[in-house]
């Protein structure tokens, strides 16, 4: 009876000893994968970051280049008459969108939304102001009265969308 109580509390205390043992293995296991994944995301960070610098300025750029006031400007051709040039700034303004469409992938839904509805604006603007001109109205009277429906609004989308990406890029860093 001696050797049975002995067994057993050797048994139990050699469990104690291995179920202690256990329970710290894996609390340092659960450590060192916790330090991992957070050395893996501050090396994915550091990767990526300057790519998302990147795409973030292209994506202002691209607000800045489809502003009525700098389109106007990098696209004036006065030979072509006001119907003519509401396709060519139209046809430009898509073509920028276009060329930047691959920045989404850093940019969060909700920005990359602002910035796709600031260029539907823009181009609806060019088609409000090409649908008030006359038949033969010229690509400068064109460019005036897109000037002066711009003149007419507070904040300009592509405005919102700039400070949406500035907003969102200070929370980035």
């Amino acid at each position: 009876m001696k050797a049975l109580i002995f067994l057993s509390l050797i048994l139990i205390t050699c469990g104690s000893i291995v179920l202690i043992v256990f329970r710290f293995l894996k609390k340092q296991n659960s450590r060192e994968v916790l330090n991992l994944r957070l050395e893996l995301r501050k090396q994915r960070q550091e990767f990526f970051l300057p790519a998302r610098l990147d795409a973030y300025q292209r994506s202002v750029l691209l607000m800045e280049r489809i502003h009525p006031n700098s389109l106007i400007m990098r696209t004036h051709n006065s030979s072509l008459n006001a119907k003519l040039y509401q396709v060519e700034l139209t046809k430009s303004v898509r073509n920028e969108f276009e060329h930047n469409v691959a920045q989404q992938i850093f940019i969060t839904p909700l920005t990359w939304g602002i910035m796709k509805s600031s260029k539907e604006e823009v181009i609806k603007l060019i088609h409000i102001a090409g649908g008030q001109m006359k038949e033969n109205a010229t690509s400068v009277q064109l460019s005036e009265k897109i000037m002066e429906i711009v003149a007419q609004l507070e904040q300009f989308p592509t405005e919102i969308a700039v400070d949406a990406l500035k907003k969102e890029f200070q929370e980035l860093i």
